[in-house]
């Protein structure tokens, strides 16, 4: 009685536990993958700055934040500007779209209707507000919430990116404690199984960032080539 008594309260303590990090267990998550794909930079680093972990450690976050913040950054100066030239336009009833040009209308699939609607707004933005405005006014909820979702992804980025940093800086205590917990589950071959799901972590999250990457510079090019204005938003 007495046993069961001391696991109830221990299994009791591991729910409330596991109920309250519920909300970070993503950012953890994340942090982790993050941790265990920039490893191999972070051994480089610390090798060239004479075994110092802590400052490599430092080094990895600051460039990852870096990498993650400037073009957030850049993204919402061009917002906020395109917003405010909007807004002063609509104040100054200056506001009016140039017409379309003629080699829209052959654009395949596409081409007639966007030339049609496109020549309309010229003409008269109003009325084609007014005409779509029941669209428009189903579509709006759905950007704001996933602008408020973007948003909150970013923020999320940001913490996973320090739960990783601090990771890295402790990263002998971190590899040799997840090796020991390999060791408990899966014996002898515990060694292997670690080896493989960090290379499985590092080949996808690689993968992801490599077709990101070749994504965005076509589809980049494409918009540069096609004179879409906004190209690199």
């Amino acid at each position: 009685m007495e046993a069961s008594i001391h696991i109830g309260l221990a299994i009791l303590l591991a729910i409330a536990c596991l109920m309250i990090l519920k909300r970070f267990l993503p950012l953890i998550a994340w942090g982790i993958i993050i941790g265990v794909a920039c490893y191999p930079a972070f051994l480089q680093f610390q090798s060239a700055l004479g075994g110092r972990g802590g400052l490599a450690a430092v080094l990895c976050t600051i460039i990852l934040l870096a990498v993650l913040i400037i073009p957030v950054v850049l993204l919402a100066q061009s917002l906020v500007e395109g917003v405010q030239t909007l807004t002063a336009h609509m104040k100054d009833g200056t506001l009016a779209i140039p017409a379309p040009p003629d080699s829209v209308a052959g654009w395949p699939i596409i081409g007639a209707p966007l030339y049609s609607l496109w020549k309309s707004a010229s003409e008269n933005l109003s009325d084609v507000v007014l005409r779509f405005a029941p669209q428009i006014k189903s579509v709006l909820p759905e950007v704001l919430s996933a602008t408020a979702g973007l948003g909150l992804t970013v923020v999320e980025f940001l913490l996973s990116i320090l739960v990783a940093g601090g990771l890295l800086a402790n990263a002998e205590a971190a590899t040799q404690a997840a090796r020991s917990m390999f060791r408990r589950i899966f014996d002898k071959k515990g060694p292997e199984y670690h080896q493989l799901v960090s290379s499985t972590i590092r080949s996808v999250t690689s993968g992801i960032l490599g077709v990101a990457i070749i994504q965005t510079v076509c589809a980049g090019l494409g918009f540069l080539v096609a004179r879409l204005p906004g190209a690199g938003l």
